[in-house]
């Protein structure tokens, strides 16, 4: 079963919860106050440090590591 991650809107709690994807589309119940919250869009990246220390994005992973670039490859990134 995948995990999804939440926010909820009335008290702010950030939770996971494993469900079915049957289920991915429901909102949750928030552990903290109960009361429903809605899935947050995830986002994942996998990066790998090369020889050189340059943060590389491993193969078959999109996203960069910085929201201002979009190469994929952050020594084009101001720091």
């Amino acid at each position: 079963m995948p995990i999804y991650e939440y926010m909820c809107p009335h008290c702010n709690a950030k939770f996971e919860q494993m469900r079915p994807l049957s289920q991915s589309g429901q909102d949750a119940e928030c552990p903290k106050c109960h009361k429903p919250s809605r899935r947050k869009m995830s986002t994942f990246a996998a990066f790998t440090t090369s020889v050189s220390g340059v943060p590389t994005r491993v193969s078959g992973t999109s996203g960069s590591s910085c929201s201002s670039c979009s190469s994929g490859d952050c020594s084009t990134c101001a720091s």
